[in-house]
């Protein structure tokens, strides 16, 4: 029998309708303004949500260090009242998990990324999750994209996987090492790849694109 193909999925403005979630804002909307100037410090000098990313601290530190004092209950509210479940990936997601084996590639802190899937119910789908606050590797550097090769033992065959992703950055490190690309274009970029602007799109790439290995400069 054939290997099954592994459909790389990311998360944000993918599956989550926000390209870039909604986490920022909600934190300003959430403190007066005279924290402002200390929010900005810890976002843009310390990069502390880009250290929660990437492993460095776990949430509640996170959450705690911008000033949240039940950081527990900030995660839920954030996670399941101001991002949204493109609905449409459950359908996709019930037709196509058969087909292919879904591997999530994101870049989220793990624990959040943990609770929107227990939240929503997608483990069901998912052959593995590749996370970089676990792994401590972010998109686009090459060294994410060797250690998904690697774990879906494809790094022999690359060209045996396709990355959906919403980031151009992305999906042009992921052509250096032969995956196949489509640009999940919720932002309505400019891209001259192939590119869908939904789960319907999506699906019907799939079934009109060949996807022979010999045929992987298609995609």
């Amino acid at each position: 029998m054939a290997k099954k193909q592994v459909l790389l999925l990311d998360l944000y403005g993918v599956i989550i309708r926000e390209s870039k979630g909604n986490f920022i804002p909600y934190t300003f909307a959430h403190f007066e303004e005279k924290e402002y100037a200390r929010l900005e410090h810890a976002f843009r000098d310390e990069r502390l949500f880009t250290k929660c990313q990437n492993g460095e601290m776990s949430s509640d530190e996170f959450l705690s260090r911008l000033g949240y004092e039940n950081p527990a209950r900030a995660m839920r509210d954030y996670l399941e009242h101001f991002i949204t479940l493109d609905t449409d990936f459950l359908s996709f997601a019930e037709q196509y998990h058969t087909r292919y084996d879904f591997v999530l590639l994101s870049n989220d802190v793990k624990e959040w990324n943990r609770y929107l899937f227990d939240f929503y119910g997608l483990h069901r789908y998912f052959h593995d999750c590749i996370v970089s606050g676990d792994i401590s590797l972010r998109k686009p550097d090459p060294a994410s994209f060797a250690y998904a090769l690697s774990r879906t033992r494809r790094s022999s065959e690359p060209q045996t996987c396709i990355l959906v992703d919403n980031s151009i950055a992305n999906l042009d490190a992921a052509k250096a090492f032969g995956i196949r690309t489509i640009l999940f274009n919720r932002d309505h970029a400019p891209y001259d790849g192939r590119a869908v602007n939904s789960f319907s799109e999506l699906a019907h790439c799939l079934d009109s694109v060949s996807i022979e290995t010999s045929k992987s400069n298609e995609l």
